[in-house]
């Protein structure tokens, strides 16, 4: 079993979670998720495995970073990591909506499947799931909360000027 280290960092939109071993990157978390911010048990706590990943997430949140250069290990079914391939091909400061994922992966009548595999997302902002959003440009269920989607895609400078926050996933 490989071993998986973890370290917390600071960040402008509160404390992340990473954990990773050898094979890469596994999770981020942010800490809207209660006890799930928390690490796994056995998990080792040590952030010189993690440094490439720290400084780029700093890098990002400094804007001198739009896209990640990490070995990612982020667990999920087949079609989770189909769904999660194409989130990796948004572009920095754009966003696109669950439907048009759904088309992207040729599954178009998939979407609410699009959106909970979204919300599965172990990795976010490296897998950037805070850029998909409604499609009538509201935003919608982020794992870290809105007001930190809303961050993220200000950052980016893609949050549509007419997007307002709800809850649901389409």
């Amino acid at each position: 079993m490989e071993e998986i280290f973890y370290c917390t960092i600071e960040s402008p939109i509160g404390p992340i979670l990473l954990a990773g071993g050898t094979r890469g990157l596994c999770t981020l978390r942010f800490p809207e998720k209660g006890a799930a911010s928390e690490p796994d048990p056995g998990w080792i706590r040590d952030e010189a495995p993690l440094e490439t990943v720290t400084l780029q997430i700093d890098e990002y949140f400094r804007g001198d970073r739009r896209s990640f250069e990490l070995s990612l290990d982020p667990h999920g079914t087949a079609f989770q990591r189909t769904v999660w391939d194409a989130l990796a091909e948004i572009p920095y400061g754009e966003t696109t909506t669950y439907g048009a994922i759904a088309e992207r992966i040729g599954r178009p009548k998939a979407v609410r499947a699009v959106g909970a595999a979204n919300g599965q997302n172990p990795l976010p902002i490296i897998v950037p799931c805070h850029r998909v959003i409604g499609k009538d440009g509201t935003l919608t269920g982020f794992g870290g909360g809105l007001p930190v989607k809303e961050a993220l895609l200000r950052l980016e400078g893609a949050l549509p000027s007419q997007a307002t926050s709800r809850p649901s996933l389409v």
